[in-house]
């Protein structure tokens, strides 16, 4: 099966689906950078002898560590506020958090990681993932609550940055709206505001180094508001971020912009 056809179902609540392997010799290292995304994580531990699946909900600060011992994993990054619908649990019950499924799906979650081992290729991996998302949209309500939360996101991820401002626009008072947003997300919407000039600022680095440029263009007062930034949210200057991406080669388990 075409691995596009296995993911179509997928798409209306899946961003980003991601597979990723060690270099050989060399364990697979995890970077998740804040970007206001709950993901659905399978890995393969000792050559598919083991593995598990987790919930990596959202970050409010950079997560970089080894995986030593995977073999390859595949990521499923779901949209804003489709998470709890999805899992079952609020989203803000996983900030910052790498939580077993099985935890939250009890004994349905651990007979999914059996199914998954037992794939005999990445098509079929992501056949059975997309499968049982599709069941768990069946057995679950969407709050409305979700709804608002995925409204307000498009508008913080164009140019609306002003929580109060976001909150008019939809006709609720800005305490709903964080209240909404906090449950359907896992972050308040300032802190997403946050992470959406962090990545913004990633991604422009990737093909310039103008720094004074970088932060007009993610939306930064300035280049010292950006750096402070990076540093709160990543504990690196930006500088010294991307000497440590350019250092590690090879593929990560990545959390937002690579």
């Amino acid at each position: 099966m075409d691995a596009a056809a296995s993911t179509f179902s997928l798409s209306r609540f899946v961003e980003e689906v991601r597979a990723v392997a060690p270099v050989a010799g060399r364990a697979l290292d995890v970077e998740w950078l804040p970007n206001g995304r709950t993901t659905l994580v399978f890995r393969v531990i000792e050559e598919g002898r083991r593995g598990d699946v987790t919930v990596a909900g959202p970050r409010t600060r950079a997560l970089f560590k080894n995986a030593t011992g995977v073999a390859r994993a595949v990521m499923l990054q779901f949209k804003p506020g489709w998470s709890g619908p999805l899992l079952g649990v609020a989203a803000n019950a996983l900030t910052d958090r790498i939580v077993p499924l099985e935890d939250i799906w009890g004994r349905s979650g651990g007979d999914l990681c059996l199914d998954l081992l037992a794939a005999q290729s990445l098509p079929e991996v992501l056949d059975r993932l997309s499968h049982a998302v599709a069941l768990r949209t069946r057995q679950t309500s969407e709050p409305a609550s979700a709804r608002l939360a995925r409204r307000a996101v498009r508008l913080l991820e164009g140019d609306e940055v002003r929580v109060e401002r976001v909150a008019e626009r939809l006709g609720v008072t800005a305490r709903h709206l964080r209240r909404a947003f906090t449950e359907s997300v896992g972050i308040g919407p300032k802190d997403f505001a946050r992470s959406v000039r962090l990545q913004r600022a990633v991604r422009r680095a990737a093909s310039s180094k103008d720094w004074a440029r970088i932060a007009a263009d993610a939306g930064y007062y300035d280049q010292a508001h950006l750096i402070a930034d990076f540093r709160e949210l990543v504990g690196l200057t930006p500088g010294a971020f991307l000497k440590r991406a350019g250092a590690r080669g090879g593929e990560a388990m990545a959390g937002g912009a690579p």
